[in-house]
């Protein structure tokens, strides 16, 4: 795509984030349906952090091992043929990204500009995560990681940007099938925090646990 292409897609992205936050949405996630974007996602990664294409790539929805190295070798090719910058996120989304993985990173950044939490799915949602951070670090504090995806480069991206997934259920799916579990998972924590009570609340004597609390008593 063309740089113009990749900007508009971006621009796609947040401006879907903030219309829906504006209709009401306190809680947003990025996931993806379709073919051949671990392809791509996995050239934007390489190029974003410079790992081997060997470490990026997995086996997505199911190859054999020849399909397996003439995805590998796709990837070099498009790396070095295009020859994108990795100092400007653009420029891997024009040469080597797709329009899901560019709208995807605007969500993420349109998400942190309303100051509402999103959901980070599977591997083609954490390197379009990557790629928001790259645009805009300070995304980072609105980014929710779900589950570990059973694609290698995951790990790498999940590194790259600084976050470990909440939930390791070793599923390959990414097609917004974390973000839901993930939701579940974060109703269940704002309502500890909002409802449990607190020790003195409940008129729990809590003198015995200032000797435990005093240096690591937890570590065996």
């Amino acid at each position: 795509m063309t740089r113009e292409e990749a900007e508009q897609a971006v621009l796609i992205g947040i401006e879907t984030a903030i219309d829906a936050v504006n209709s009401g949405y306190t809680l947003l996630g990025a996931g993806e349906m379709g073919i051949g974007n671990t392809t791509t996602s996995a050239a934007v990664l390489c190029a974003l952090t410079g790992i081997p294409v060997s470490q990026a790539a997995g086996k997505g929805a199911g190859l054999k091992e020849e399909a397996y190295q003439q995805k590998i070798n796709v990837i070099q090719a498009a790396l070095q043929r295009n020859n994108p910058d990795p100092s400007d996120p653009l420029d891997v989304l024009a040469k080597v990204g797709g329009f899901d993985i560019a709208a995807m990173a605007g969500v993420f950044i349109g998400g942190a500009y309303m100051r509402v939490p999103v959901v980070i799915d599977g591997f083609i949602s954490m390197v379009a995560a990557l790629t928001a951070f790259r645009m805009c670090p300070a995304v980072k504090g609105y980014l929710i990681a779900s589950h570990a995806s059973y694609e290698q480069g995951f790990p790498h991206a999940a590194r790259a940007l600084g976050l470990e997934p909440c939930l390791n259920l070793n599923m390959r799916l990414g097609e917004g099938s974390g973000c839901p579990i993930m939701f579940a998972v974060i109703d269940g924590a704002c309502a500890v925090m909002r409802d449990m009570a607190t020790f003195e609340q409940a008129n729990i004597g809590e003198e015995y646990l200032n000797k435990i609390k005093d240096g690591d008593n937890f570590t065996v």
